[in-house]
């Protein structure tokens, strides 16, 4: 921090100013007060002269580094510092051997290893020892679900703990902050007419919102020469809204499950968001094609017949055209798809059948619906009493089609939306005893 305690501003302006916002103390900190508020885990932790190995687990910008530096200074404690792409086996070992010697001394020792969702399997077996022992603290980073990316070994070591996006609220006093910080620099006030568009791109990333204010007042004030930052000055900072996506992270799921909801749920207007943030992220095309036949069939099924069939011909030609114009073909499966009326009832149906299956029920197929492939099975029986459905009137008949032992039951309720209605009105009509009430269900 010495950088800017010297020489004004000319040394401020060297450092950016997300950098010379970080907080130095718990009571800076903006959000995450479950961790760093007066009765807050990390608070209670220190105040006991502890602090056992932690995995932060959050989005960018939500403050997991300042945490770990503040934890760092408060126990007094010396700073290792590693990124998770930078890990080897061999740099490891040498800093665990550092640390050992520095334990010896009496020094408390801090691991800190940010995005070590990148550190392979091999890498984080070698901090097992060192985090057990006690001869480290390991203080890690990620953005990604630690369950899906470390081994339970090292999870097993170290505590997880959840950090958020800052609320508005949050984001609206750092916003204070920033150009209290930019005002002591420049001197004279500086007025945010953005301000509103500027929390929103911001999107609970503390980072964005300074780094982005920043630029946008050297735009103001050098090419303009004011003191007002607009919207359009925020625009010509940030370059490029890009939606913050990870086609391989947390991210990932949580979109797709938003987008997934979303045609489920009949809203063709937020599915065509949802694909929209996929689709400028980076997801593969290929990837939402095949959601949206799964959809097909397990959200529409027989309430419109045609939903599969379109869903199988817009994975092919998004598989056959690929990207940009793939886009278009997404668009109309996904709009079509939320537009169609909706049930589950073949996939309730399949559930319900595979559980009495795992249950134990009879599964022996009556003898009448066995196939007579050769003689000698007829003579066994095989077929024998067998009702040709298309021999009868409207081309049914009622017989048995249940195994031996096992009394008729009802799995597939067709729901009373799209073609399925009618289904319903036939099954009524052939299977009235088990479908009528006081049926069999």
């Amino acid at each position: 921090m010495q950088l800017f305690s010297e020489e004004g501003g000319v040394r401020e302006a060297l450092v950016p100013l997300a950098e010379r916002l970080r907080p130095q103390r718990f009571e800076d900190v903006l959000g995450q007060q479950h961790l760093v508020g007066p009765q807050g885990a990390f608070r209670q932790f220190l105040q006991r002269g502890y602090f056992p190995s932690v995995i932060l687990w959050g989005p960018p910008g939500t403050g997991k580094t300042t945490i770990a530096r503040i934890v760092a200074r408060e126990l007094a404690a010396e700073w290792l510092q590693l990124a998770g792409t930078e890990v080897g086996v061999g740099t490891l070992r040498e800093l665990i051997q550092r640390a050992t010697t520095l334990r010896r001394r009496g020094r408390r020792v801090i691991l800190f290893i940010d995005e070590i969702h990148r550190c392979t399997r091999p890498q984080q077996d070698a901090l097992l020892q060192a985090v057990e022992e006690g001869t480290i603290i390991l203080v890690g980073t990620t953005t990604e679900p630690p369950s899906f990316v470390l081994s339970g070994a090292l999870l097993s070591r170290c505590r997880v703990y959840e950090l958020y996006p800052l609320t508005e609220a949050e984001l609206r006093e750092l916003l204070q902050r920033a150009i209290a910080a930019l005002e002591q620099q420049g001197g004279a006030p500086i007025a945010v007419e953005a301000e509103g568009h500027l929390l929103h791109l911001a999107g609970g990333d503390a980072r964005v919102l300074v780094s982005v204010l920043e630029a946008a007042t050297a735009l103001a004030q050098v090419r303009e020469g004011k003191r007002t930052v607009t919207a359009e000055h925020v625009r010509q900072a940030l370059a490029r809204t890009v939606p913050s996506y990870d086609a391989h992270g947390q991210r990932h799921y949580d979109v797709i499950s938003a987008f997934i909801k979303s045609v489920r749920g009949s809203d063709p207007d937020a599915a065509v968001l949802w694909l929209a943030v996929m689709l400028e992220g980076g997801e593969d095309p290929r990837f939402i094609a095949r959601r949206l036949v799964i959809l097909a069939s397990e959200d529409i099924g027989n309430a419109e017949p045609h939903a599969l069939p379109v869903a199988v011909a817009a994975m092919l030609a998004v598989e056959r055209i690929g990207m940009p114009e793939a886009r278009i073909v997404l668009a109309q499966a996904t709009t079509y798809l939320a537009c169609c009326p909706k049930s589950n009832a073949a996939y309730q149906a399949l559930g319900a059948a595979t559980e009495d299956v795992r249950s134990g029920i009879p599964t022996t197929v009556p003898f009448h619906l066995r196939n007579p492939v050769t003689a000698a099975f007829a003579r066994m029986g095989y077929g024998a009493g067998y009702l040709y459905p298309h021999d009868f009137p409207g081309h049914f008949v009622c017989q048995q089609y249940f195994p031996e032992g096992m009394e008729p039951k009802v799995y597939y309720e067709p729901g009373e939306a799209g073609a399925e209605a009618l289904y319903r009105e036939y099954l009524l009509r052939c299977w009235p005893d088990r479908r009528g009430e006081g049926g069999a269900q």
